[in-house]
């Protein structure tokens, strides 16, 4: 979602077994270098239902949310507060394709190699090493919640 200079995206961190899903921009930043499928939150789905279909659209792999491993927050040049929340997933099926257009490469890499691969980007190395805690970390659960509020999804990660 860019509302403004307010943005939420969803990022998902696909784990099977000891390798993790990365892939490889063709724009911004993060160009040629290995990050996580992510994206803006579109307007009627949940931040993780967003990490759901980011994975799906830039990978071709299916993947459910296990739980959140963290939020990145940050303002960019001092006026757009850019914010992202970051989820531990685990695979389901799909072999790895890159989406048309916007990702140039998209597979699974040993996570060991990642973190010490010069091409990784900064956050995939600061949260990569912490997906051995991923049980620990806040599950989300839907709950039914009073009807005054209109919710059509309403989910609380403890």
């Amino acid at each position: 979602m860019r509302e403004g200079k307010v943005w939420l995206g969803a990022c998902g961190i696909v784990i099977r077994g000891q390798e993790a899903l990365v892939v490889k921009k063709t724009y911004s930043g993060l160009k040629g270098q290995w990050s996580f499928p992510a994206g803006f939150v579109q307007e009627g789905e949940t931040v993780d239902e967003a990490a759901v279909r980011e994975v799906l659209e830039e990978t071709g792999v299916e993947a459910v949310v296990r739980q959140v491993a963290g939020i990145r927050s940050g303002v960019i040049r001092e006026s757009i507060s850019d914010n992202m929340v970051v989820f531990w997933m685990d695979y389901i099926g799909g072999e790895p394709r890159p989406q048309e257009g916007e990702i140039a490469e998209a597979r699974f890499m040993p996570i060991q190699e990642l973190l010490h691969d010069p091409l990784s980007s900064t956050y995939l190395k600061i949260i990569l090493p912490d997906y051995i805690k991923r049980e620990q970390g806040m599950t989300g659960q839907s709950f039914a919640i009073d009807p005054i509020f209109q919710y059509t999804s309403y989910k609380i990660f403890k």
